[in-house]
């Protein structure tokens, strides 16, 4: 019988406290960030105006996202591919402790890679500059979660945290804008 990868007996009131304290870091490191590159990079850099060119860059900006899904799915296979007791893969056995972390990134990355993808696409049919400035520093801040979050898998859920909300919080934000564009053309027309 394999042994949990954590222990049972976690502080789960001091795993929490993490979790949230990681989580207003990322959020301290990632809101100054997306402010300044979606006021300052307009004026270095010329973004498209065209709605197709737009997504055209939004969609090029997601494949950075998806690399860091190819990645995550290099790291599983190279794990199967060397090790006897994964490499039948997960319909016939549980992973083993050597594949838990590796699969579980990738698991990880899949779900964020979704939500950044779809909310920098959203984003650029927001009219102006700024909003292809943001889908740049989301991507820069999704790189740097996914590397957080790797970093800090094996010191748990606080470990993780900082990672997991610097990978998320971009994308929400860009959700968030989005919708408020929406709103408000919505409104102009009632």
């Amino acid at each position: 019988m394999r042994q949990p990868l954590v222990s049972p007996h976690v502080d789960l009131p001091k795993e929490q406290r993490a979790v949230l304290q990681q989580s207003l870091l990322a959020l301290a490191v990632c809101a100054p960030i997306l402010v300044i590159a979606s006021l300052g990079l307009p004026r270095i850099f010329t973004f498209p105006e065209p709605l197709v060119e737009r997504l055209a860059f939004a969609l090029r900006a997601g494949l950075v996202v998806v690399l860091w899904v190819v990645l995550g799915v290099r790291m599983v296979a190279k794990v199967r591919f060397e090790s006897a007791e994964d490499n039948a893969g997960s319909a016939y056995s549980r992973p083993s402790p050597r594949l838990a972390v590796p699969r579980a990134f990738l698991q990880n990355t899949l779900e964020q890679a979704f939500i950044t993808v779809v909310a920098i696409l959203a984003l650029a049919t927001v009219g102006g500059e700024a909003a292809l400035a943001y889908v740049i520093a989301t991507v820069v801040l999704f790189s740097l979660g996914r590397v957080t979050f790797l970093r800090g898998y094996p010191h748990g859920a606080g470990g993780r945290a900082f990672g997991i909300a610097m990978t998320v919080l971009p994308g929400l934000g860009a959700i968030g804008w989005a919708a408020i564009d929406v709103a408000s053309e919505v409104a102009a027309l009632g």
